[in-house]
């Protein structure tokens, strides 16, 4: 049996990457939605990627991203991973694939069992899904606020994609989310956060600890 497999997301500074890296992270996101408060631009992102070691996967979350936006970050950024967070297609998601020949992970908002179609629809394009709380109405974030996702709605699921889980989790609550939905791989950011946008050493290094502690 192995761990959790764990990706921190909304990464900006250096001490906070190599944090993530240093405690065991086999995923590294970088934020590159202007209204999020863990925005890069592309050079930054850029400086932190070019330290991660080899075997860290190396992630760029995009909202509804145009071919220009993602030209231009991969020119400064070397990305291994394109997460896209927004409202885009199955078709647009097989587009991107195309486009940057890198492998996409798609996050579909879950929240009642109305939703799990779509899961089925990305799982036809993506390389991955993120099964992620859906937002709140309003909400101005597509993704890391805090909430999180029925782990019943998903339990028992039949899965054709490697996935991660998102949504809510915690150092505390981590274990029991993946052993109510039988994830393999995890994804935080504000859980992890001492503010918005503002990584905490230590919760990284507890959160990693924690979801290590899981046999998947």
């Amino acid at each position: 049996m192995t761990s959790l497999r764990v990706k921190i997301c909304g990464l900006s500074t250096p001490e906070t990457t190599a944090a993530a890296v240093d405690a065991g992270a086999a995923f590294v996101g970088f934020v590159f939605f202007p209204k999020s408060p863990r925005a890069l631009t592309a050079t930054a992102a850029g400086a932190l990627a070019s330290d991660v070691r080899a075997g860290v996967c190396k992630v760029g979350l995009f909202v509804d991203p145009d071919d220009t936006l993602l030209d231009e970050t991969l020119s400064h950024a070397p990305l291994d991973m394109i997460q896209l967070q927004g409202s885009e297609t199955p078709d647009r998601v097989a587009e991107v694939r195309s486009l940057t020949g890198l492998p996409v992970m798609k996050a579909v908002g879950i929240s009642t069992s109305d939703d799990l179609p779509r899961l089925d629809l990305y799982e036809e394009v993506a390389d991955q899904l993120l099964c992620d709380a859906k937002p709140v109405e309003g909400a101005v974030l597509p993704g890391g606020n805090g909430v999180a996702v029925d782990w019943r709605v998903i339990a028992g699921r039949t899965w054709r994609r490697p996935w991660m889980l998102a949504g809510g989790l915690t150092a505390a609550n981590v274990a029991e989310a993946a052993r109510l939905t039988g994830a393999s791989q995890v994804d935080v950011s504000s859980g992890v956060e001492s503010a918005p946008g503002v990584k905490d050493i230590e919760r990284i290094e507890a959160f990693i600890a924690a979801a290590k502690g899981v046999a998947a």
